[in-house]
């Protein structure tokens, strides 16, 4: 009775550190700085990583203080293998698929030992398991990165650098790698050879970058990271990295369907003018709102916003360069899209459920903007002559107006449709499904898609690319110039071209009739080396969650 008298209020921390030198050092550091204030400490080694430090270091390094102690859970690592953790690679998949289960067993132990109740898990920033585990005990849950900030924030990248089709790259050569990336704020000037080096692979199936892009999406569900440096060194990088991880906690702070989320896309620009006139229709609408405002988004100057704006909106605004936007969309708090009508945050749009104010600003998107109005009857369209008063009702109406209301109903059942339509035997399943079946693994040689190398192309393209290596062995080829080389047809009327792919082949059907297929082909392939046109087989089917 007096022991757990003694114990009870003792906070206890799990500290476990991905099992490799350069984290275990951090990670002990800072477990030694939570003792020294009170903490009771487990110190958790992977099975592997535990042998190894009682080889190099003796029985004693690991004997522990009082209330700091040591515990083990199995990695799956070869116990043979004296080199298994130079593997990084693998040692990557084996704590992703073997660490869990032990892990929360040793919880659970903890938990009916003589030690304090495990109060809360401090985790190294790739060991995601850890989250899973956390939320199973309902624990509060620290990730501690042992990376840099600003080598942090090139990994929270790496989903948008996938999106616009950067990786898996597809070119290493011909100085593909000084490409300058432009629309990361905090990192000014960046070239993609600076990011951290994963993404320098032509394999949308390689082990590092997917477990990068895994790890890195555990970050909003916990409550807080560590980074081991100090905010004069990278404080750009650090008000960066706090924008972007900040804004899913912004809105888990506001009411559902209360935020209006603003973001016109990656090509569109305004003048000064209409940025203003923005910004104050969206203070006059007294609506809380997330703007996705990028550096360059103002013809030929800063987007600078009047201090008025920012001091009057403080309270229910938040502005930052980017986030990822279908997690905003899908978030309980957003109510209301302000979008330029490009085709993918359409999309994303609609299977998220939330209706949207449209403002065009140049090719298809005028007649997204229409059918989202007249035929979908999820949307208002703003004027082209852009003025503050319309903006404030059309909010207005949108987050709360009767119209607004009736929006929000049929944008609810497009997005039950949406869902039904990838479900398994739902259209867009059995779409892809006769895509693959039926005309991709009918061809004697690998294939490509030409496409364009504009974001929005690029980023369906290369979600479409990871849908089929994910369903399929094929591999597609990525040669240099910028463009991706494919053939229509086989035997000895094979077409092999080389060329882009419009807009409309992501989105829209194509019925198996020659005369549409010639148009696709005269369209899309600017360079054919064969006479000859062949009829194409052409499928539709949705990618929001391919």
């Amino acid at each position: 009775m007096g022991s757990i008298a003694r114990n009870e209020y003792k906070p206890h921390a799990v500290c476990i550190p991905y099992p490799a030198q350069g984290h275990v050092n951090p990670m002990l550091k800072l477990a030694k700085l939570l003792h020294h204030n009170g903490f009771h400490i487990t110190f958790v080694n992977t099975e592997y990583n535990h042998r190894r430090l009682l080889k190099s270091r003796g029985v004693s390094a690991l004997e522990g203080l009082p209330e700091f102690r040591f515990a083990t859970i199995p990695d799956g690592l070869p116990t043979s293998d004296a080199n298994a953790t130079q593997d990084v690679p693998s040692l990557c998949e084996s704590t992703t698929k073997t660490c869990l289960e032990p892990f929360c067993e040793l919880l659970a132990e903890l938990n009916c030992s003589d030690a304090p109740p495990v109060s809360c898990i401090v985790s190294d920033g790739v060991m995601s398991f850890a989250v899973k585990a956390a939320e199973r005990f309902g624990l509060p849950e620290v990730l501690f990165w042992t990376t840099s900030a600003c080598g942090l924030l090139g990994y929270t990248q790496y989903r948008n650098l996938e999106e616009k089709g950067y990786t898996p790259l597809q070119d290493v050569s011909n100085g593909y790698l000084e490409t300058t990336i432009d629309w990361v704020s905090g990192m000014n000037g960046i070239r993609l050879r600076d990011f951290p080096s994963f993404i320098r692979t032509t394999n949308p199936k390689d082990i590092m970058l997917n477990f990068l892009l895994q790890e890195i999406e555990a970050i909003p569900r916990v409550k807080a990271l560590i980074l081991n440096t100090f905010d004069a060194l990278e404080q750009d990088v650090l008000n960066a990295l706090f924008a972007i991880l900040d804004c899913i906690k912004w809105l888990d702070a506001k009411d559902p369907k209360s935020v209006v989320y603003v973001n016109f896309g990656s090509i569109t620009v305004v003048t000064a003018q209409q940025l203003t006139e923005f910004a104050w229709g969206l203070v006059n609408s007294k609506k809380a709102f997330l703007w996705i405002i990028r550096p360059d988004i103002v013809v030929g100057d800063s987007a600078m916003l009047p201090p008025e704006f920012v001091e009057d909106t403080k309270d229910r605004s938040k502005l930052i360069s980017w986030c990822p936007q279908e997690k905003v969309l899908n978030h309980p708090a957003v109510g209301g899209f302000l979008t330029h009508s490009g085709w993918n945050p359409t999309i994303e749009s609609i299977a998220s459920g939330v209706p949207v104010v449209c403002w065009p600003f140049f090719a298809e998107q005028q007649t997204n903007c229409r059918f989202s109005c007249v035929e979908w009857e999820i949307g208002m369209e703003i004027d082209n002559d852009l003025k503050r008063d319309e903006v404030e009702l059309m909010v207005k109406e949108m987050m709360g107006g009767e119209k607004g209301k009736k929006m929000m109903e049929k944008a609810t059942e497009w997005k039950r449709k949406a869902e039904e339509a990838v479900a398994h035997g739902g259209s867009s399943y059995l779409n892809l499904d006769k895509l693959i079946k039926g005309v991709l693994l009918q061809r004697e040689q690998r294939s490509g898609i030409p496409l364009e190398l504009v974001s929005g192309h690029l980023s369906r393209l290369s979600r479409f690319y990871h849908c089929l290596v994910a369903k399929t062995s094929e591999l597609w080829n990525f040669p240099g110039g910028g463009r991706i080389v494919g053939s229509i047809g086989g035997g000895p009327s094979k077409i092999v071209a080389e060329g882009v792919l419009p807009s409309s082949y992501c989105t829209h059907a194509f019925k198996t009739d020659n005369q549409i297929a010639h148009m696709l082909v005269r369209d899309a392939l600017t360079d054919l080396k064969d006479g000859s046109i062949l009829p194409l087989k052409i499928v539709s089917f949705s990618l929001n969650d391919a």
